[in-house]
């Protein structure tokens, strides 16, 4: 072994790819035979642009294999996928059968978001009208006037039948000395108990043909009104014709002894009756007289009005 010599007898022995470069080519390297140390390999490292493709001894390259029919397997190629353990191929179908895969269905994503959007919109315009309605409503409850704002006049109480005992507005009264009398009816003020101005009271009633009159002026409306008389019996029950309007009214005017006078004790025998007329706005008459058959051994003292069909 010389100087400088690490043990090989040759300096390409020194690198085994020396062959590759071009002063290992220069000092005589040569690449190894047998294919890299692979058995029967004939696999040669040889200058790019020598390599010669097709089977070995042919002259020129043949021509490729004719490829299979589209969509069916070639008989030359394996894709990876078919290999144990080999990756899935990107084209695969998603619904099961041939053909080519298909995407995601972009356009139904994109009419669902209209739609909701749409939605949206249309639920803000609907509570924004409902708003205004509900605006609108408070508006016209606020500046409808009340009853009471509408007319100046009470509204009366009214009542029909037995069970309607309510107030009803004040109508006009009348006492003895101011009625119209008929007949030999004539005023009269010995017997104590009268209400009326003075004590009067209207005596001689118990003769046919006998009356007392009231214009009453200031109804306020046509309608069922209630026509209230104090009287005084001393004696059996007693009932008179009431004339409204030159018109007698349907039934007499019961004047009983509600006070249960003893006979001929007219201080103690004072009560008060009442019939349901209707009458008309305005002006009307009223008359309470003794017609054939009528039982008139009364005393009259006062007649009022009041709306409605009342008892008191």
């Amino acid at each position: 072994m010389t100087a400088g010599n690490n043990g090989a007898s040759t300096p390409e022995d020194d690198d085994p790819f020396g062959y590759l470069y071009a002063d290992g080519q220069a000092n005589g390297a040569q690449p190894p035979s047998g294919g890299y140390g692979y058995p029967n390999s004939v696999n040669r490292v040889r200058p790019v642009g020598t390599r010669q493709y097709g089977a070995p001894g042919a002259g020129a390259p043949q021509a490729p294999q004719q490829q299979g029919v589209y969509g069916q397997p070639s008989a030359h190629y394996a894709a990876p996928e078919t290999l144990p353990g080999g990756a899935p191929s990107a084209h695969a179908s998603h619904g099961g059968g041939g053909g080519r895969g298909r995407g995601p269905n972009t356009k139904g994503l994109l009419i669902g978001a209209i739609a909701v959007v749409a939605a949206v919109v249309i639920g803000i315009g609907i509570a924004m009208i409902g708003g205004d309605d509900d605006d609108k409503g408070d508006n016209q409850a606020d500046s409808t006037p009340t009853q009471s704002q509408d007319s100046g006049e009470p509204t009366p109480s009214a009542s029909e039948g037995d069970d309607g005992d309510k107030e009803t507005a004040e109508l006009p009264t009348i006492d003895a000395k101011a009625l119209r009398l008929g007949g030999t009816a004539a005023t009269a003020s010995d017997v104590e108990g009268a209400q009326s101005d003075g004590g009067v009271y209207v005596a001689g009633l118990n003769q046919p043909g006998n009356s007392v009159t009231w214009t009453v002026d200031g109804i306020p409306e046509d309608g069922a009104y209630t026509v209230f008389v104090r009287y005084s019996t001393a004696d059996e029950d007693q009932s008179m014709t009431l004339t409204v309007n030159g018109k007698e009214f349907g039934s007499k005017v019961n004047m009983g002894n509600f006070a249960h006078a003893k006979d001929g004790d007219f201080s103690k025998g004072w009560t008060k009756t009442y019939s349901w007329p209707t009458l008309n706005k305005g002006t009307n008459t009223i008359s309470v007289s003794c017609a054939d058959g009528d039982k008139c051994n009364v005393l009259l003292d006062q007649m009022w009005l009041k709306k409605g069909q009342v008892k008191d």
